[in-house]
Formats: structure tokens, sequence, C-alpha cells
């Protein structure tokens, strides 16, 4: 478990599947700048019986606030085959427990976690450029704006744009 003021880090539980389902399931929750993809319970239960949503190169962990319930949660995964380096995706699943600074120290956590333990020298975020909140945290973070992948995700009946912010092992360890 990653601990850190506001929220810890943990994997996911067997306990935790239903409630989990449900939340992940919750289209509203997501807004507009999330995957609007659903995954069937049947395969979402197989991949946690196979690898509990954690392996050598991707994982799930969940955002528990101090009141041990789940507020979010943030993956890694590799940003490309050919490529040495993971992107990170994080979410919240409520609105009431946005902007208190959770996914930030998710975010800081996890990136303490990855360059502390893995051979990469980059991680990287995908970020809708109306997404002000994602922007904030990435800057929060130590990322910087790389560029604008044009029109490169296809969402709510049309191509957007994502900006690809980076941090680098050296500038994370400054």
């Amino acid at each position: 478990m990653l601990k850190g003021d506001l929220i810890a880090l943990r994997t996911v539980r067997e306990r935790d599947l239903d409630h989990l389902y449900d939340l992940m399931s919750d289209l509203e929750s997501r807004g507009d700048h999330y995957p609007l993809g659903f995954q069937g319970e049947s395969a979402f239960r197989t991949e946690f019986a196979e690898s509990g949503f954690w392996g050598r190169d991707e994982g799930m962990l969940l955002m528990i606030d101090s009141a041990d319930q789940i507020v979010g949660e943030i993956e890694f995964f590799p940003v490309a085959a050919y490529l040495r380096g993971y992107e990170i995706s994080y979410r919240l699943f409520d609105e009431a427990h946005r902007g208190r600074g959770y996914t930030t120290e998710a975010l800081k956590l996890l990136v303490g976690y990855l360059f502390g333990r893995k051979t990469v020298n980059r991680l990287q975020l995908n970020i809708h450029p109306d997404n002000a909140a994602s922007k904030r945290v990435a800057e929060n973070c130590g990322f910087a704006l790389e560029g604008v992948m044009r029109e490169v995700w296809f969402h709510g009946g049309r191509f957007h744009d994502l900006e690809v912010w980076s941090i680098l092992r050296d500038e994370a360890l400054a």
C-alpha cells in the first residue's frame, strides 16, 4: 500500500469487485474526458482472477480515502511496445471527491513508486485540451506539456486532440 496524507493507493481485493464494477460502469461519472467503453462483468472478473489487475508492466490501484472508501482509481500501462515508458490514467468516481487533492496525491505516489521500482525514464499523461482539472494535476506533479496529438481520440461521435504531458526520472527525483 502506498500512503499519502489524503489517500492511500492499494491493489484491488476480491471483496471490492461488486462495488468497483458498478463504479467503473457508471458512464455519468466519467464526464466528457474519459473513454466511454464498457467491459463485461465476466471479462472484468476473469481479468481480476488472472492478474488481480496488477502485472509486471501494467496495473490498477484504488484510491482509498480516510474513511476506507474507494474514491477513484489510477493505472499505468506501456505507451507502445517499442517505447520504454508508461502512460498513466486516473479517475475519480464521484464529483464530490473532486478538488480535494486526491488525484494529485495519487499521481505523486504512483510516479514515486514507478521511478523507484521500474527501469523506465519517462511517464506520460494524455489529456483532453478542455480538461483543466487534469492539466492542473499534471502541472502540480511536475509534468511538462510536450505537444498535441491532433484528432487522435474518437469520443462522443467525433475525433478529439489530446495533449501529451510527461515527466522524466531526473525531473521527478530532483
